[in-house]
């Protein structure tokens, strides 16, 4: 029986000539990845394990995004952490305030993963990474400990569902819109422990922008990773930022999958996720009249460039709704100064938005935009659980940027046509 893309990844870093689905296997990393609030941990089982050295400096990551700018004195002890050991060890791909940008936007940016790799993050959106056709998968931080000295991890071979697109994506529509219809469809656990393998002729209607988003979702129908068939605008991404060479793995004719869809990207809508779980969707259609408090553009899932042009052409001589803060995070500095140079930032702040350095805050309830008791939010980001984004008597209803624009200037949940 043939293998899957992610198959055929994880069995060239495991040594193997083949694996199948269920196997146990110890496969080499390519990049071992962290976080503010995941790395102190890591660094500690680190510490107690006895490892004196990393397995390869420029093979980690670590980003300071989720409470940076430092929100409080136990933030900045947890950076202080991850500094130390980044200098101790001379981690190259050490990522601080003022350099750093979200993790998941960050990365496939300064082309430091690509297509073949084999990724490990603490931290669950590491799947983004299969957007290039890497293997990528969130880990524990004792995992990362691991990786971080051994430059190892051991897996279990996932079984694979084959997404096969079709059509292109009509105006207005974003990949944001494709991964919640998805997760309408399959539920959150639709594929539980299982590798999303995007395929199909509709790829071309797919900006990697539009990818990075649907890869980032996938733990959010609770896959192991989520990886897209390299083509031509994989490469073109790839070229001008990538050092060194990377490698395209195909699946095989005969690869066995669990299950099996087809998805018409042209007849798909704006699309929202309602309170409390991503698979909670409806198409802007469906939405009826909802009065909201809050927007967040930005995220490791919506916080690209692309995102951002998106809201500013929506937002251009517009203004934010009385009842609303409007809230815009570029996911990067290179994106926050791409923003000032084509404008949008002053589009953004003319409108009555506040603009933010690149930050995970809001997003995980964090800081930057906490939500009050009965507040409603759109959000561009990832998870709408109780409490995410504050009160537990607060809700977030998940979208595009287009849509959460949109919602920033009627006051209400809304869809772009309805300006």
């Amino acid at each position: 029986m043939g293998m899957t893309m992610t198959q055929k990844i994880l069995a060239a870093h495991a040594g193997l000539g083949s694996v199948s689905a269920g196997q146990l296997i110890m496969a080499d990393l390519d990049m071992v990845l962290g976080n503010d609030i995941t790395t102190p941990v890591a660094v500690n089982e680190f510490e107690r394990a006895g490892f004196d050295g990393v397995f390869d400096r420029e093979k980690i990551s670590l980003v300071m995004d989720h409470f940076t700018p430092n929100k409080d004195i136990k933030a900045a002890e947890q950076c202080m952490q991850c500094r130390t050991f980044a200098r101790r060890f001379d981690v190259k791909h050490f990522y601080d305030v003022g350099r750093m940008g979200i993790e998941h936007a960050l990365l496939p940016e300064q082309g430091i993963v690509k297509a073949g790799d084999c990724i490990i993050g603490a931290d669950s959106h590491t799947c983004t990474y299969g957007a290039l056709g890497a293997f990528s998968t969130g880990v524990g931080s004792t995992d990362m400990a691991a990786g971080m000295a051994t430059g190892q991890a051991w897996f279990k071979v996932p079984e694979a569902i084959k997404f096969n697109l079709k059509g292109s994506l009509a105006e207005n529509v974003t990949g944001k819109d494709v991964i919640l219809h998805i997760i309408g469809m399959i539920g959150v656990d639709g594929a539980l422990y299982r590798s999303m393998e995007f395929m199909g002729e509709g790829l071309a209607s797919l900006s990697m922008d539009d990818r990075l988003c649907i890869a980032n979702m996938a733990i959010e129908a609770g896959a192991k990773n989520g990886i897209f068939m390299v083509d031509e605008i994989t490469e073109k991404y790839m070229k001008d930022r990538v050092k060194g060479e990377w490698k395209v793995y195909a699946p095989d004719d005969d690869a066995e999958y669990a299950e099996e869809y087809d998805i018409d990207l042209s007849i798909l809508r704006p699309t929202v996720s309602f309170p409390h779980l991503p698979e909670n969707t409806r198409t802007i259609d469906e939405v009826g009249d909802i009065g909201i408090n809050q927007v967040v553009i930005g995220s490791c899932t919506n916080g690209r460039l692309e995102d951002m042009a998106l809201a500013a052409e929506i937002l251009k001589g517009r203004k934010v709704h009385d009842d609303v803060r409007a809230i815009i995070i570029p996911a990067t500095q290179q994106i926050y100064k791409e923003c000032i140079k084509n404008g949008y930032l002053d589009i953004f702040i003319d409108a009555g938005c506040v603009v933010s350095t690149p930050t995970c805050g809001p997003c995980l309830g964090g800081h930057m935009g906490i939500l009050a008791e009965g507040e409603r939010c759109v959000a561009t980001t990832n998870r709408n659980f109780v409490g995410r984004m504050g009160h537990v008597k607060s809700e977030v209803y998940l979208a595009s940027p287009a849509v959460a624009a949109a919602s920033a200037v009627t006051g209400k949940i809304s869809g772009p046509d309805e300006l």
